[in-house]
């Protein structure tokens, strides 16, 4: 791709496993990636763009402000920063739920927090939420773990990522209420900004990638008076492909299915007569 307009600027989890995830779908979406973690810009001529490689937390600050046109994060820091930057689309992975917590027995509901302190990392998003349920309380920012905050009388809940349950336990507490937000890596640009072809590439790029990854394809053969019936196990994105073979009567059937439940989808056409059924891996597809 050759262009005399500046390149893409797009903004990289810096360290972690977000970053690895991104990385590796950069790469499957024909990006080259840096091979050397302390390298913090890479500029891919051929596909006219550059990467930035920052903290996940400053990254929608800066889509959001303009220095650089499209970004990877998380939900929460998105929605946390402030920053006039919107999501675009999900990533499908860097699941994560943000919930409140606090001592064994002691709350039930977000309601019992009115008048309470609450120390998180998330002041944004946390004061958000509690204004959106009415809830008047003093939010603290504290970096890093924030489960000894109620031990050591700075807070009487908490709010923070939770994913098994076990460090709270640890510390003597316990989650309640519905979750405050459901998180998982977001593409993000500036709401209302132009940025043209080389953008629109990439966008198609990332959804071929996370299409393929949902997806196998899935071919067989089958006596032809039993197409219909496999067909409707088997109706592909738009249609199954549909060949005939040098057996009389027989055709072969290739067609796009969910990856979830496949083998389940195997011993279905199975018993409606198909054979040769096999599966095959997808790395990437324009749809």
């Amino acid at each position: 791709m050759t262009t005399t307009s500046s390149p893409l600027r797009i903004a990289v989890p810096n360290k972690g496993a977000l970053s690895q995830a991104c990385v590796e779908i950069l790469r499957e979406c024909g990006y080259r990636q840096r091979d050397d973690s302390k390298k913090l810009t890479l500029i891919d001529t051929e596909n006219d763009v550059e990467f930035f490689y920052l903290r996940p937390r400053d990254i929608a600050l800066y889509v959001g402000h303009g220095q650089l046109d499209v970004g990877i994060t998380g939900r929460d820091l998105l929605l946390d920063s402030g920053a006039k930057a919107e999501e675009v689309m999900d990533l499908g992975f860097g699941g994560s739920t943000f919930r409140f917590a606090g001592p064994q027995g002691r709350f039930t509901s977000v309601q019992d927090l009115a008048g309470l302190r609450i120390a998180t990392s998330y002041t944004g998003l946390v004061g958000d939420y509690l204004t959106e349920q009415g809830v008047e309380a003093t939010v603290t920012r504290l970096d890093g773990a924030v489960e000894t905050s109620i031990q050591l009388g700075v807070a009487d809940a908490i709010a923070d990522v939770v994913e098994t349950g076990a460090t709270l336990r640890q510390a003597g507490l316990e989650t309640f209420g519905d979750p405050i937000l459901r998180s998982e890596a977001v593409l993000v640009t500036r709401a209302g900004a132009a940025l043209g072809e080389t953008y629109d590439v990439f966008l198609r790029r990332l959804r071929g990638v996370l299409v393929a990854r949902g997806y196998v394809m899935m071919d067989y053969d089958i006596e032809s008076q039993h197409v219909d019936a496999a067909v409707r196990l088997t109706p592909g994105i738009e249609s199954p492909t549909i060949s005939p073979l040098q057996r009389e009567g027989w055709v072969a059937v290739r067609a796009m299915v969910r990856r979830d439940g496949a083998q389940r989808l195997m011993d279905e056409l199975y018993d409606v007569g198909a054979r040769g059924i096999l599966l095959t891996e997808i790395h990437a597809c324009r749809i």
